[in-house]
């Protein structure tokens, strides 16, 4: 989706005073992510997992923000123990369902935005789409783009949350990832704090009492609409 694509399609959420999603979906398996923590200088702290089975837990989520509304992140958790008779993933009529839980929720039509995963391409899918047109409109991302998907950003937090956690079992990791996505969801104003690369249009946000520019978590005593947004 090119610079006018992007422009496209804020203009048809205006205009239809729709709901701009951006989805994308994401797994954890029993290996952590690598992450941050506190040690002794010098000594890099360890966390020993594991590492091994063949469960996953599946995740799919989407940001979704309207002008004059609060930002509502919403998802949905898969668990695959490794059993035959177990889905390994979503599958397109999950994506499907999500977006009708998601139009209930939000009360209006939505502009979908993700990229072009074979998941998305399906021609289910694209039936799906073409005979709800009149409240689904879907704009797709060009390739390699994360930096473009919000949602990217709230994975990178749910990961964190993950990657110092020595879990026991899959189910240990599936809690984990509930109780952050949970948290997410109650506290709209993380979509809207997200890092710098995560953010649509790539804001340079500034700390109004210094001048200087604020990282995430924002400078103490900074919050998002106190701060000044310049495009780079």
């Amino acid at each position: 989706m090119e610079e006018g694509g992007l422009v496209a399609g804020k203009s048809t959420a205006a205009v239809r005073g729709a709901w701009i999603v951006f989805q994308d979906e994401a797994g954890q398996s029993m290996m952590p992510p690598r992450a941050r923590t506190w040690g002794r200088v010098g000594r890099t702290p360890v966390v020993r997992v594991r590492g091994r089975g063949s469960g996953r837990v599946s995740m799919a989520g989407m940001v979704c923000y309207r002008h004059g509304e609060r930002s509502r992140p919403i998802y949905a958790v898969r668990e695959y123990g490794g059993r035959k008779d177990e889905p390994k993933g979503f599958g397109w009529r999950d994506l499907r369902d999500l977006l009708v839980r998601a139009r209930i929720q939000l009360g209006g039509p939505i502009v979908l935005v993700w990229d072009n995963v074979r998941l998305h391409l399906a021609a289910g899918m694209r039936e799906w789409a073409a005979v709800n047109v009149h409240w689904l409109t879907i704009f797709q991302l060009p390739a390699y783009a994360p930096d473009l998907n919000p949602q990217e950003g709230i994975w990178s937090l749910v990961k964190r949350e993950v990657g110092n956690l020595a879990a026991a079992d899959l189910a240990q990791i599936t809690k984990a990832v509930k109780r952050r996505l949970k948290q997410i969801q109650y506290r709209s104003d993380i979509s809207r704090r997200l890092p710098r690369r995560h953010w649509p249009c790539h804001p340079q946000v500034t700390n109004p009492g210094n001048g200087r520019p604020a990282t995430w978590p924002y400078d103490r005593g900074t919050q998002p609409n106190a701060c000044t947004r310049r495009i780079e």
